[in-house]
């Protein structure tokens, strides 16, 4: 049972040279591919985090509301932190489509290209 690398074959392309690396990172098409995670990923990470913010500030200077009974034993608090898990997986699966369906395309097409495959 080895665990050594197999060598290349000779069907397979050497690597992109630093130089192929920055004419892609110089591209239009990567330009695009930036454009379209950090149009999703910066608004999202600052609004997550912005409504973070407000948890913790309403826990410290607003007790009175963050111990409203909503009913039974559950409070405002109690409320707002279980949203704050939701709200984590919510974007996490919502980040993970929008990859799926926008990124990774765009990702892969370069890849490939730069792998010689197209």
């Amino acid at each position: 049972m080895a665990t050594e690398t197999p060598p290349p074959s000779k069907t397979q392309s050497p690597l992109p040279s630093a130089q192929e690396y920055s004419t892609v990172a110089q591209s239009a098409e990567f330009g695009e591919l930036r454009r379209s995670y950090r149009s999703f990923a910066f608004p999202l990470t600052l609004a997550f985090i912005a409504w973070y913010l407000l948890y913790v500030l309403l826990s410290n200077y607003a007790g009175g509301f963050m111990g409203t009974r909503l009913f039974g034993n559950i409070n405002v608090a109690l409320a707002l932190g279980l949203a704050q898990f939701l709200t984590t997986f919510l974007i996490a699966w919502w980040y993970a489509r929008h990859a799926a369906t926008k990124l990774d395309p765009k990702a892969e097409a370069i890849k490939s290209r730069m792998e010689g495959g197209a």
